[in-house]
């Protein structure tokens, strides 16, 4: 059912037509011939599985996402460089042990920086260089995987500045600058998105803030609704002004504030995380007729830990309960991290593809 709206009309790289279709219907709320998958792969195992010699990085990373049957992505993980061989480091931000392990180092330290930090405003040479990027995105992962541009809104990158507990302490102690920072940031989000909706990139536009963990928000409703809700709905006003719609991602649990940010003009929702509450069967009966549900296979306790039984029963639980009449790209509940076994791996995305046709038996 290739739908012609204009908004494939400055994608670059030819998708395959069966793919393009699957994507066309789902993003209708249509049933085409399977549900659309959805992910990120940040695992070392998977990469060695389907390297060839004589590939480059970027050229084995597009390989998985082929072999895997990924349909639509927002880029792949760069956790492990081509040389690393997962076991140490030397400096202690990649991996150790073959886990990884981050050392993070902010910024913002003090009140005293964050009144002195000035954010680079974007530039139209880093607009170009921006849409530059996606276009590459876009070829490399031609025909059979969907890249999807995307930019965040200003309210993640301005707390990743600071972490969580200086900013905390900063949302009282110097709110003026918080927002200062937040908005020129935000303009960067907007500047992209308009950019994206001009050049008709794809259908679909990735935007994200972390606002939320397990078992509540991260913060107040209410300094949410004044500061983060306005970020988001400014990145996704041109968007939706020519028919895009934004996926919105936060990991957490994120319901308290969902209407809010389907009121900002989000279209779509990831990961939908299920050890956080988020119950996507839930989630489709609510607001099945408004939002594409992203995920959300868990990632941090099936798909690493469970049997190949698990994960084979999780995945099709996850379209049992999502993708009855489309709207559904199903995927992990955020990544594949580099934990995850490769049988589990293999597993899951062949499960997502047998079990995932339409229409759903499982």
């Amino acid at each position: 059912m290739s739908v012609d709206n204009g908004l494939w009309s400055g994608y670059k790289g030819e998708l395959d037509s069966i793919v393009k279709d699957r994507l066309d219907a789902s993003i209708a709320h249509e049933e085409g011939d399977r549900v659309p998958i959805w992910d990120y792969i940040d695992n070392r195992a998977t990469f060695d599985h389907f390297a060839q010699e004589g590939d480059t990085y970027a050229e084995t990373m597009v390989r998985v996402y082929h072999g895997l049957g990924i349909d639509l992505c927002r880029g792949y993980g760069a956790s492990f460089e081509e040389t690393d061989d997962g076991k140490s480091s030397d400096d202690g931000d990649w991996k150790i042990s073959g886990q990884t392990q981050w050392v993070t180092h902010y910024t913002i330290n003090s009140v005293e920086e964050l009144a002195a930090y000035e954010p680079e405003e974007i530039t139209d040479e880093g607009i170009e260089k921006w849409l530059e990027n996606i276009h590459g995105g876009m070829v490399d992962f031609a025909p059979r995987s969907m890249f999807v541009p995307g930019s965040g809104c200003g309210f993640h990158e301005t707390y990743g500045l600071m972490g969580q507990e200086q900013f905390s302490l900063a949302i009282y102690d110097a709110r003026d600058d918080i927002e200062r920072i937040m908005w020129t940031f935000n303009a960067r989000g907007v500047a992209l998105a308009k950019k994206a909706a001009e050049e008709r990139l794809a259908p679909l536009f990735f935007t994200w803030a972390d606002i939320a963990y397990k078992d509540a928000l991260l913060f107040s409703p209410n300094f949410l609704r004044e500061t983060f809700i306005p970020t988001l709905r400014n990145v996704c006003e041109p968007l939706n002004n020519v028919g895009i719609k934004p996926i919105f991602h936060s990991d957490g649990d994120v319901s308290e504030i969902l209407d809010d940010m389907i009121d900002a003009g989000i279209g779509g929702l990831n990961p939908i995380e299920p050890m956080a509450g988020m119950d996507i069967g839930a989630v489709k009966k609510r607001y099945g007729d408004e939002l594409i549900l992203v995920g959300n296979v868990d990632c941090s306790q099936v798909l690493p830990l469970g049997s190949v039984d698990d994960v084979i029963e999780a995945t099709k639980q996850c379209l049992r309960d999502a993708a009855v009449g489309g709207g559904h790209f199903i995927g992990s509940s955020s990544e594949i991290t580099p934990s995850t076994p490769l049988p589990n791996v293999l597993a899951f995305f062949e499960t997502c593809q047998t079990a995932g046709r339409y229409p759903i038996e499982c």
